[in-house]
């Protein structure tokens, strides 16, 4: 994996020892018999291709559509690209500030988004076109080098901020047209990427961003580097626009360690049944590329630290009691992006298509993404993600469907394996890893880096050279630190305000996540990461206000429109921009560890009674929970809607009766507040408590318990417990 100066050990999790503390193969003969045998026949591809299909087989190919179905524009103009080109060559050349909406579209596939910046001009006047570039980052990880350059460029030539994104990368905004082949070939020289990151293609790989040595979390780092490159585009135009055809200074850094010439032999194999387009500069994606952008996050059992079920593909690395890999439990059909007003457009959650041994896991990806290609729908555009062809088929049809494209009509595709329960986890604070480091999770306020914490990210960048990687939660893990580092960089982050003791970060500013929105995202309806901040504050003093405790905390998220970048719809409580100056749809009841959809409480509620309303539904929680442990989403999902409206348009005098005479669940009212014994312990023994819960990722009381568990479970202890008598505690002994 990572190494201290930012370069990636090839095949680290072959390399790494194994369970029983030999090292296994390295790169060679052995390195090459595990490589072929993720796909089936792979050793004998070229006679795979050459070979004619056994009589009575039905042999397919994938061919280019050539229907008379009326295509969304958007389909028209990625074939007269000539696989990204064109007008994009054309038009950089001009002295224009802008591109033509024709150039906009095949330029998102190189990683930009054309945009407005609407602080910065007056209605009626001419827009203020600018730039940002999205950098492909799989698995979130990023060489200091490359930040190193990034950092530089963004104060050259962007707006002197960094953006950590959702799918775990970093955005550059500001760069104008006249720059960007210079930023362009700056990234791409010193072995970073934009190409894959946007457009009608498979996006940004994420993966489980927490850097364990352990084989399972490699599993899962390598698998997302591994399918990133398969899915990468093969058209050269991004190196003809933006090196003029020659090739990068550096290779980019995710390839280092991968078998290139065997992915490549697999992103060719054809099957017979479909998959690719045999002789094509694009043999999986073809002319017209997928339908709409394509997302895969892999993660491990347990661990949803990247919101597995709103992805179009989810992975969960399945190894055996010694950490051997033996495949993946896949999921296929979330996304979040929905438009207001219209029912046919929605959030939904991934559905469980079966489990797939490691040998056939290329096979099923490639037929996975073939089925969304040909069968997606390419008319209307928002409805052509892959969760509504799932939704549309049923998940039986569609696993048959993908099973139709795959080797041996998909008997690969083996029933679900049984996965513990999900948690949500941010790796925020300090964490020891497998290899006896340390790392470091970053709390970064919406993944906007600018004033003192990129002063403080780029002196820790120069004097240390940590690699790093940035999180779906937008947020940035240090890695690689050795112990006598901790105390060092915590220093030099504390100079500049930036906190390191996850216990001094409110929990509610912790999990909430907002869109970048106004003023440079063209779908802003109104703002979302500007304001988030007070929101947040406006939530934590209604929570006080209610009488809830200060460690009452909920996953909240806001986004500027209904596309969900933000991923809202599996919040606890979310705001969706539906009008300007303020104005949201309020949705309540997501699962705190990401495992349900939240529901749309109300459509448009103004700034103006928003307080009021939260207020309302804080007092419920506190009256009606179950328990002190019921968190808030599950709450609202378990009173529902109706339950909520109600209690909200009841006036308070009334529930203020109700409860006199006797209401439901209970008060946290200080008189009827249950006792909770209490000790205490000495500030260095805390210290010691909290570093190794942190390192755990537990609480501290929940660590404090098993030790304490564990003790009175000894022989002593259970002699000592047996002569007490009626649960009473041992007489002190005399003076």
């Amino acid at each position: 994996m990572e190494s201290t100066n930012g370069h990636f050990a090839p095949w680290a999790f072959l390399a790494a020892p194994s369970a029983h503390g030999r090292p296994l193969p390295a790169r060679g003969s052995a390195h090459r018999r595990w490589a072929t045998s993720w796909c089936p026949g792979a050793s004998a591809l070229s006679h795979a291709v050459r070979a004619p299909s056994r009589r009575g087989t039905l042999r397919m190919t994938a061919t280019e559509p050539r229907t008379a179905r009326k295509l969304s524009p958007v389909e028209g103009i990625k074939v007269r690209s000539q696989q990204l080109r064109h007008p994009v060559q054309e038009e950089l050349g001009n002295d224009l500030a802008h591109v033509t909406n024709e150039a906009v579209q095949v330029l998102k596939f190189h990683g930009t988004y054309q945009q407005d910046d609407r602080d910065r001009r007056t209605k009626g006047e001419q827009k203020k076109y600018q730039f940002m570039l999205r950098l492909k980052m799989p698995a979130g990880q990023m060489p200091v080098s490359l930040y190193k350059v990034l950092d530089d460029l963004s104060e050259q030539y962007g707006n002197h901020t960094l953006r950590a994104t959702t799918r775990g990368t970093f955005q550059m905004h500001g760069v104008l047209k006249g720059d960007l082949k210079q930023v362009f070939s700056s990234i791409m020289n010193a072995g970073g990427s934009t190409l894959g990151a946007c457009g009608d293609i498979n996006r940004n790989v994420v993966a489980t961003p927490a850097p364990i040595h352990t084989p399972i979390y490699e599993h899962a780092r390598f698998t997302a580097r591994m399918l990133a490159e398969l899915l990468a585009p093969q058209s050269g135009a991004f190196a003809e626009i933006w090196l003029d055809g020659e090739k990068a200074a550096s290779m980019e850094f995710w390839r280092h360690g991968l078998d290139l010439e065997q992915i490549q032999q697999w992103r060719e194999h054809d099957n017979g049944r479909g998959q690719v387009f045999p002789g094509k500069e694009e043999p999986i994606y073809g002319e017209t590329y997928m339908p709409r952008k394509f997302k895969i996050g892999v993660t491990v059992p347990g661990d949803n630290s990247i919101d597995v079920f709103t992805q179009d593909v989810g992975l969960v690395v399945v190894t055996d009691n010694k950490g051997n890999l033996r495949g993946y439990d896949v999921l296929v059909g979330g996304g979040m992006g929905r438009t207001h007003n219209k029912e046919s457009t929605f959030a939904r959650l991934a559905d469980p298509l079966g489990f797939i041994p490691t040998e056939s896991l290329v096979d099923c990806i490639k037929a996975i993404v073939a089925a969304q290609r040909d069968h997606g729908d390419r008319e209307v555009r928002a409805h052509a993600r892959l969760k509504y062809l799932v939704h549309k088929m049923g998940i039986d049809a569609f696993r048959k469907l993908v099973q139709s494209y795959m080797e041996g009509d998909g008997a690969a595709l083996q029933p679900w394996q049984p996965l513990p329960k999900w948690e949500y986890r941010d790796w925020c604070g300090w964490h020891e890893d497998a290899a006896g480091r340390f790392f470091l999770g970053l709390n970064i306020e919406n993944g906007r880096i600018q004033g003192d914490l990129k002063t403080a990210l780029r002196r820790v960048a120069d004097e240390y050279g940590f690699p790093m990687v940035v999180t779906p939660h937008q947020n940035i893990v240090l890695c690689n630190i050795e112990a006598k580092q901790c105390q060092p960089v915590a220093d030099l982050l504390g100079q500049y305000g930036v906190v390191t003791d996850i216990n001094l970060i409110d929990p509610l500013q912790r999990t909430s996540m907002a869109c970048p929105a106004l003023p440079l995202c063209g779908l802003a309806i109104t703002e979302a990461e500007r304001v988030m901040h007070s929101y947040v504050s406006r939530v934590r003093g209604l929570l006080d206000k209610v009488g809830l405790p200060r460690s009452t905390s909920m996953v909240m998220r806001m986004t500027g429109c209904p596309n969900g970048c933000s991923r809202p719809y599996m919040a606890e409580l979310a705001l969706v921009g539906s009008g300007p100056n303020g104005t949201y749809q309020l949705w309540l009841g997501g699962s705190p560890n990401q495992t349900r959809l939240a529901f749309p409480y109300e459509d448009r509620i103004e700034d103006s009674r928003l307080d009021a309303v939260l207020e309302s539904v804080f007092c419920m929680y506190r009256e009606r929970r179950r328990s002190y442990r019921e968190l808030f989403g599950d709450f609202c999902a378990r009173v529902g809607k109706q339950a909520i409206q109600e209690w909200v348009q009841t006036p308070s005098e009334m529930r203020s009766a109700r409860r006199a005479v006797g209401g439901n669940g209970i008060s946290s009212a200080p008189q009827s507040a249950p006792v909770r014994p209490r000790i205490t312990v000495s500030r260095d023994l805390y210290t010691k408590l909290r570093f190794a819960a942190d390192a755990r990722n537990v609480p501290v009381s929940a660590l404090v318990n098993a030790v304490l568990e564990d003790f009175f479970k000894s022989p002593e202890m259970e002699h000592i417990m047996q002569n007490t008598s009626d649960g009473q505690a041992p007489p002190s002994p005399e003076p």
